[in-house]
């Protein structure tokens, strides 16, 4: 039997290309805001296009940040996409505007900093550097994934190390300067998992098609 999977429509994020993808890997895919059917699916895919604050007014509007956090506090399957990634840490800051995320790790979105004049979106097909024993890239962290993103997450603390909590980050080069706590110069979030928490920065969609976003 097909897993079921809630692609969550709170009004913003690419919902035909993500429905496409889910069910080409043969998932049984439902796009809707209803709370109890994103709750209780199999697995919980949270898109998201545009400006940090107005997918989080959406996202709330629609008891989104709710639905995440029982979830993950359940231990069941999230997978945010690009600004569906990004509004699960604890904020953002686009164009003077500080607001609040999920806070479901810690961690501010920010604008790419380039350190050599690199272009600002970062854009196009890019290679990963995926941790080892990575379920949700098992098989393919030799391929490229599509990137198109001017806002990241670039310092990461997080003060709890115990092993259960620990996530695998995966990274990419974006040309940004060195992360505050990290070394890992030039590098910015693509990815990050634990247990059923998986969220990416890039294009799952348009790297499984082969096409591009607009993100």
């Amino acid at each position: 039997m097909s897993k079921t999977v809630v692609l969550l429509d709170y009004g913003s994020g690419n919902i035909r290309s993500g429905e496409r993808a889910l069910q080409r890997v043969g998932a049984d895919v439902t796009v809707t805001s209803d709370f109890d059917a994103a709750l209780n699916a199999d697995g919980l895919l949270v898109p998201g296009v545009g400006a940090f604050e107005a997918c989080m007014t959406g996202l709330r509007g629609v008891r989104g940040d709710v639905v995440v956090d029982q979830r993950l506090a359940a231990g069941r399957p999230v997978l945010g996409i690009c600004v569906g990634m990004q509004i699960l840490f604890a904020k953002g800051i686009e164009h003077g505007v500080e607001t609040e995320g999920c806070e479901q790790w810690p961690g501010v979105v920010e604008r790419l900093r380039p350190e050599h004049g690199e272009p600002v979106p970062h854009m196009g097909w890019n290679t990963v550097d995926a941790p080892a024993g990575s379920a949700l890239f098992d098989g393919i962290d030799k391929e490229r994934f599509y990137f198109v993103h001017s806002y990241g997450v670039r310092t990461w603390e997080l003060t709890e190390t115990r092993a259960s909590v620990t996530p695998a980050v995966t990274w990419t080069e974006c040309g940004c300067t060195e992360l505050d706590n990290v070394n890992a110069g030039g590098r910015a979030f693509a990815r990050l998992s634990r247990d059923g928490d998986f969220r990416s920065v890039s294009h799952p969609p348009n790297c499984w098609e082969k096409k591009k976003s607009h993100r």
